[in-house]
């Protein structure tokens, strides 16, 4: 989670070199697939009579002694980019860019495959296995060194082919398919491999120059996700991925295994909502507006939030409620309010929802699609806010007979991205997930929601009033009678009665374990008492793990920084949001609160109550369900006997 600062540049004049290396590699080269299966249509095209179909490739690696494999036809990418547009003489415009971001791309990954040489001593022990003087005791480490080097400069191409094309990314998209050709054994075999299985791609899918940009890109995508899951169990890549290059010309950032995305943001269509128009919901609107204003204390060159790093930075929420209590409106605010911030400081916002329509029949495409939208709202080049909505439908639970595949691979690429291994929370963005009805959740889905914001609508008299008198509007000369609108709905006074509130559980299969504790060991002011207490709701619903604890706490600390940042730092972004990233951790600490035994009962038991009300509902769910099963089997059996006899 903690950003770097070993961060260099990438000169111009490193890349350069590399050109005549790159530009060969597309030209022509010969390669015998040793993972993939040639496609039948793959054979490289004449350019002319003149032109030979082969040529022969001579290794750009110093210090490393390969072995040439050969086929019946070479790699030609230029000539195969080239040809895919139905005959044309001449290179369109499109193949021209396709084919100058490969060359770049290549020349930027053997730049960075030289830096991680020089950074590791892998170029001394090339040297001496050039000359034969490698030593017995050094080839374990010169092949590890070799296979790390492969996987970064593999990633690299990858990753700069995706960002440099990024602006011929359309509405045509080609499934190419996992890609299989990668080899590790060094980087320039490591290149050739993905090299012939990306002429493969361009010869199946490239009818024109649309169908070949987005076939290359399509590409880029499927090596960088291989390539990042093989690494995330090889040794030897400290070097690469705690340090991070800028290639100043392309506005591009090389850090590890994070995929680079130019910073475009999106732009919004929905309906804004103001504040003063979410009626009710008060902790869930409390919360949500001060996340927007934690988002945008990010620091782009630092790539880490203060808040992220101080605690109290809410990366995943929950919102759930009943039908129409203002889950849509909670979250049109949320999104109005980080574009308006946005827009004052000039930041790319993206905001991305994931819907039933992202689940796809074809096998895989499901877990692609939730895949990219994660990948779209990480990118740590904008403020992101990414929601999914009705998420109980969208992602399945495990087990669950009734759930499709595609809704399966959706909870496995939501549950790695939001709590796995190689999760980093920058606090650059936030995911929220609603639903009508969480208890159909997957258990360990739902507990990676480190918030949970209850959006249960208007509750009293003065919330009834003022949402009526809200969706009436102007239009009527009715009078308002004795009442002083949106009096009930002053945020700071709403909010410190709803946490009050939680003093003592809602839920009743709570109260009762509450009230048992506090009979036993009296009022619960100490960190002892406190975790006696969590025993109790652990015995009493056994899916109350250490995760829920992490959460509680977690929320603990976001009620240390229950403070919104001052309005005046959003309208003027000199005050606060251009500070350097030290300057804001300092203003940020000013206003951080003391904890309080309060704070730690209220947050446990609004996380509990909200377990408890799941579980509620999920047993109840399943025990329905169970009933009408017993019912179809004993109606089955009726008409069986009355068949058979």
């Amino acid at each position: 989670m903690s950003q770097t600062s070993d961060q260099m540049e990438l000169r111009e004049d490193d890349i350069r070199k590399h050109y005549p290396a790159a530009l060969s590699m597309l030209e022509g080269f010969d390669h015998a697939p040793r993972i993939a299966k040639p496609a039948e249509a793959a054979a490289a095209p004449e350019r002319s009579s003149g032109i030979g179909s082969r040529r022969a490739f001579r290794s750009t690696t110093p210090g490393l002694v390969t072995r040439r494999t050969a086929r019946s036809e070479g790699v030609q990418l230029i000539a195969r980019i080239e040809g895919a547009d139905g005959g044309d003489a001449l290179t369109s415009p499109v193949q021209a860019h396709v084919l100058q971001g490969l060359r770049r791309a290549l020349a930027i990954a053997l730049a960075i495959g030289e830096q991680y040489s020089d950074r590791t001593g892998l170029s001394d022990l090339k040297r001496q296995n050039l000359e034969g003087a490698l030593p017995a005791g050094k080839k374990a480490e010169f092949s590890e060194g070799l296979s790390a080097e492969a996987l970064a400069v593999l990633y690299t191409f990858a990753n700069a082919t995706s960002f440099l094309l990024a602006d011929h990314a359309g509405e045509d998209t080609v499934e190419v398919g996992e890609v299989d050709e990668i080899l590790t054994e060094n980087a320039q075999l490591a290149l050739h491999g993905v090299l012939w299985e990306l002429d493969q791609d361009v010869a199946t899918h490239g009818a024109d120059d649309v169908k070949t940009a987005a076939t290359v890109l399509a590409f880029a995508e499927q090596v960088m996700g291989k390539v990042a899951a093989r690494a995330s169990t090889a040794n030897g890549l400290a070097a690469f991925t705690g340090a991070s290059w800028k290639v100043e010309d392309d506005g591009l950032t090389i850090q590890g295994f994070t995929p680079a995305r130019k910073a475009k943001g999106t732009t919004l269509t929905m309906t804004f909502k103001k504040p003063n128009e979410v009626v009710g919901n008060h902790i869930a609107k409390y919360q949500a507006m001060k996340l927007s204003k934690m988002l945008m204390a990010y620091d782009f060159d630092r790539r880490l939030n203060p808040f992220a790093e101080l605690g109290g930075f809410i990366f995943t929420f929950m919102g759930d409620g009943k039908p129409g209590t203002g889950k849509t409106t909670l979250i049109q605010m949320m999104a109005g309010l980080i574009n308006d911030y946005c827009k004052v400081a000039g930041y790319a916002f993206r905001y991305q929802n994931f819907g039933i329509d992202n689940i796809d029949s074809y096998q895989g495409k499901s877990g692609q699609n939730a895949k990219a939208f994660v990948q779209n709202v990480l990118d740590p080049g904008v403020i992101g806010f990414g929601t999914i909505d009705d998420i109980d439908q969208i992602a399945g639970k495990r087990g669950d007979r009734q759930s499709s595949a595609g809704q399966q691979e959706v909870t496995a690429v939501f549950m790695e991205a939001f709590a796995g291994a190689n999760t980093v929370v920058r606090g650059n963005c936030t995911f929220g997930m609603f639903s009508n009805y969480p208890e159909n959740v997957d258990d360990a889905l739902r507990q990676r929601a480190g918030a949970r914001f209850l959006v249960d609508g208007p509750q009293t008299r003065e919330d009834y009033i003022d949402i009526l008198a809200l969706l009436m509007g102007k239009k009527h000369d009715i009078p308002l009678g004795d009442h002083e609108l949106f009096a009930a709905q002053e945020i700071k006074k709403a909010v410190a009665a709803s946490f009050e509130s939680h003093a003592r559980p809602h839920e009743e299969g709570l109260a009762k374990v509450f009230e048992r504790v506090q009979a036993q060991i009296g009022d619960l002011d100490t960190i002892a008492k406190m975790g006696t207490y969590l025993k109790a709701i652990q015995e009493a619903d056994e899916r109350f793990t250490g995760r829920a604890i992490k959460n509680i706490t977690d929320a603990v600390k976001v009620r240390a920084m229950d403070f919104e940042l001052p309005d005046e730092w959003m309208e003027n972004p000199d005050l606060f949001l251009f500070r350097d990233y030290d300057t804001k951790r300092a203003m940020i600490e000013d206003l951080r609160q003391p904890i309080t035994i309060d704070m730690v009962l209220q947050e446990v038991n609004r996380y509990a109550d909200s377990e408890f009300r799941y579980a509620d509902k999920s047993d109840e769910v399943a025990i329905e369900n169970m009933v009408r099963d017993f019912g179809r089997q004993e109606e089955a059996k009726r008409r069986y006997l009355e068949g058979k006899g």
